[in-house]
């Protein structure tokens, strides 16, 4: 068991693994990592399973002191890392020791960084996860961001020193571009809006609006026509879900949506492509591509198997 200490949380730093499944019919979030490719390469690099907890961080790097000796990795958007001062190349693992101090500046591409430590976060599983819910106050570290003096268990009885260091190839390494596109699966609303809303969705770029979160995306830019209104019953609602309220401006639902909604959904980002809404910034110039149900399951397929096979793209460092 070892620990590490806050030093400086950043804008925003959460405890958060992939996400708290099954209880979405009790009205409890999913939460979890909102850039799923990063929190998963991150863990790998420091050997962890996949559903170990780590921190994410928003925009500005976290910095922390390790208190014992430890594996460790930061991935996500670019920003500058230091280890003692020293410049640190994201997207591999490297070794601490106790004493050692890790800092963070800001983003310039991308929104989110992830620090895994080998052994994961060890804070108390909630549901199942150990997420932080933040609307509902518990999860993570006592139910919110850390602050300035936490100390975060972590390591759970691994030795590091037993874990090898490894890096992510580069050609795997995500750019983060001030624009994106994302494909999507048309519905399960999209009868409710008009031929010309359709294709204002699909052929009309759009721009993050500052007034984003975990929740959800907003989006600024051409309205999208409905046939009559924007409300339906409340149904469920998935990560990557458009909804489109009366004002006729996208919302891209996210980590901490609510789990039932009542506005019409038009379409649903595909699962291969939400890493690029976590890293999406504010400004980021977003478009929609239809995709039809055979190439998102190709891109599933592609996006799973690069998990099954972390050995041949992570190998241990020369």
């Amino acid at each position: 068991m070892g620990a590490i200490k806050i030093i400086d949380p950043g804008m925003t730093a959460l405890v958060e693994d992939l996400g708290r499944y099954g209880y979405q019919r009790y009205g409890v979030s999913v939460s979890g990592a909102m850039d799923e490719y990063a929190a998963r390469v991150a863990n790998f690099l420091t050997g962890n399973d996949a559903s170990a907890a780590v921190i994410e961080i928003t925009l500005k790097g976290i910095s922390v002191e390790f208190l014992d000796e430890a594996l460790f990795a930061v991935t996500g958007g670019d920003c500058a890392y230091t280890l003692n001062g020293k410049p640190l190349a994201l997207w591999q693992s490297c070794r601490a020791k106790p004493g050692d101090i890790l800092a963070g500046g800001f983003c310039t591409g991308g929104l989110r960084n992830y620090l895994s430590v080998s052994g994961g976060i060890d804070v108390p599983e909630i549901m199942g996860s150990r997420s932080t819910n933040l609307r509902g106050k518990f999860g993570g570290f006592q139910g919110r961001a850390l602050k300035k003096g936490d100390v975060l268990p972590v390591g759970g009885g691994v030795l590091p020193a037993n874990r090898p260091e490894r890096e992510l190839k580069k050609a795997y390494i995500p750019r983060y571009d001030p624009e994106i596109q994302v494909r999507v699966i048309m519905g399960p609303q999209d009868d409710a809006f008009t031929e010309a809303g359709k294709k204002t969705f699909l052929n009309s770029p759009y721009k993050v609006s500052f007034d984003s979160d975990r929740m959800g995306i907003r989006l600024a830019g051409e309205k999208i026509e409905h046939v009559k209104a924007a409300d339906i019953i409340s149904d469920g609602i998935a990560f990557g879900s458009v909804q489109v309220p009366g004002d006729g401006l996208p919302i891209i639902m996210l980590a901490e949506r609510q789990t039932t909604g009542g506005y019409c959904k038009i379409a649903a980002v595909i699962s291969a492509d939400r890493s690029k809404l976590a890293q999406a910034r504010p400004k980021t110039a977003v478009h929609f591509r239809e995709a039809g149900v055979e190439e998102s399951l190709e891109a599933l397929k592609e996006y799973r198997n690069f998990f099954y096979n972390l050995d041949d793209y992570c190998p241990v460092k020369n």
